[in-house]
This record gives C-alpha cells, sequence and structure tokens, in this order.
C-alpha cells in the first residue's frame, strides 16, 4: 500500500493540517502517517492560540516513523519556527527522502501566523531545494521569492523564480477571476494552467492542506508530477463542492463523502 507522511500542524477543529492531511490520504487510498510540529486551538471560527512542539521530538516523531513504517512520499505544512524547519530539512536530506511537497503555510484565514519570518527564510534556504513540489499562495509565493505576485504573469515570474531556488516545480496557487480558480504549475520548464469553476459561497477551511497533501498522495502513488498536480487539483475542487457548514465560521471541505481515485 502506498504511504505518505505529513509535518505538518494539528487543527483541533479537523479542517486544515494534519488532520486534513489524513483525511485526504485515505481518501485517494495511501496510508497516511503523521509527525506533528505545532499544536492549535483553532475551529472553523479562526486559530486561537499556537503551540510549537519542541524541535527535538519533531525528529524523534520523524525518526520513529520512518525507520518502521517508511513513506513513498512526504509533505510539510505549517512547521512555525526555524528550529523546526532546519530540523525536518536535516532529516529528510539525511535520508535521501523521497518525493516532498513544500506547503509554505505562512497564515491561517484569520491572519494568524503560522510561519514566523525567520522560519521563512530557513525554508526558503534549507527545504526549498529539497522540493519535488512547492504549493504557495500568492501571497506565500511573493514571501519567498521578495517580489510583487499580483496578476498571472507575476505568479508564472514566481514560479520560475521558486524553481530557480532548488524545487523541482512549482504551483502558484490563487489566481483567476470571480467565475474562474485558476492556479500555475511550472515543471520541466514548461507552464500549464489549472483551471476550475469558482464555486459559490464563502471560501472553505483547509484547501491549501488539502491540495498539498492530494499531491504527496499522487506522488506516493508513483504519478507524474503534472499527473498529481492535475489530479489534486481536481480532487480539491470536488472537495469544495462537497463542503458543508458544520461550525459557526468557515465551510470545512467534504474530504470522505466520495472517494476519487487519484
Amino acid at each position: 500500500m502506498p504511504r505518505a507522511l505529513t509535518i505538518a500542524g494539528s487543527d483541533s477543529g479537523a479542517g486544515a493540517g494534519i488532520q486534513a492531511d489524513l483525511k485526504t490520504f485515505a481518501a485517494l487510498g495511501v496510508y497516511g502517517t503523521s509527525v506533528i510540529a505545532a499544536l492549535t486551538a483553532q475551529s472553523t471560527r479562526g486559530v486561537y492560540r499556537v503551540l510549537a512542539v519542541p524541535a527535538a521530538f519533531v525528529r524523534a516523531q520523524l525518526d520513529a516513523v520512518l525507520d518502521d513504517l517508511g513513506a513513498d512520499a512526504v509533505k510539510t505544512g505549517m512547521l512555525l519556527d526555524p528550529r523546526t524547519v532546519a530540523t525536518v530539512a536535516r532529516a529528510l536530506a539525511a535520508r535521501g527522502a523521497p518525493p516532498l511537497v513544500v506547503d509554505p503555510v505562512m497564515a491561517a484565514k484569520d491572519g494568524a501566523t503560522l510561519l514566523t519570518r525567520r522560519a521563512q527564510e530557513t525554508l526558503r534556504v534549507r527545504l526549498l531545494p529539497l522540493a519535488t513540489v512547492v504549493t504557495p499562495n500568492r501571497e506565500e509565493a511573493a514571501a519567498l521569492t521578495g517580489r510583487r505576485v499580483r496578476d498571472r504573469d507575476d505568479m508564472e515570474r514566481a514560479a520560475r523564480a521558486l524553481v530557480a531556488l532548488g524545487a523541482r516545480a512549482a504551483v502558484v496557487t490563487g489566481g483567476g477571476s470571480a467565475r474562474e480558480s485558476c492556479d500555475l504549475l511550472v515543471v520541466d520548464g514548461r507552464a500549464r494552467w489549472l483551471r476550475a469553476r469558482r464555486l459559490p459561497g464563502p471560501p472553505p477551511h483547509g484547501t491549501g492542506c488539502t491540495f498539498s497533501a492530494a499531491i504527496a498522495a499522487g506522488l506516493a502513488r508513483g504519478a507524474t508530477i503534472e499527473a498529481a498536480v492535475v489530479a489534486a487539483k481536481r480532487y480539491t475542487h470536488a472537495c469544495i463542492r462537497r463542503a458543508r457548514r458544520l461550525g459557526a465560521g468557515h465551510p470545512v471541505l467534504g474530504h470522505l463523502t466520495q472517494r476519487i481515485p487519484a
């Protein structure tokens, strides 16, 4: 059975983070394992408190999982502080890790900080060069590249800059219009736009985590980068279509109500 490991933060509301990743892995037929890098007191309304897991314990979790179960793909999400980012990068580099999806989670929808400014630089220098795919939204791409990302031309320039920093491929998300959602994939020197009809209603919680986890699931199953990204876009769109309001805040994605092959 394909195995995928997520290294990310725990969302007590289960809409994003580790919980969304594991639901995505299960829906796509992949055995999911986890390393918790941070804890959040979080609901559909927002993030109330954040607690970092000590970097040494992050490393202990990672070693325990990989020494026994291994992984066919790894993804990172919320890592919070520079020491954790460096610890994860060091451990994965030492092991010659399998395909790695880096989701550079920097802020929650309510603006809560999920990656400190110092950690952003550590991620750019230490983790990006290990990435098979990096999946920032426009704001995260701007922070990592130091350039404005406002329109489609900016998105392509940012994606190519991320590849120049060492990632094998980059997907910059969050483009499009009121009617269409557009993400840009750059891989092997080629740019491809991924389009989907924008669904009505408020944006659900956890779309970025779900998208990156679905890419990792595809890579774990042996898909090419492009095929994994295309399938992840399709799966995430289906999850948005099935989103429901379970709390008083953002809707939560419908990860498990229907199986969609990777």
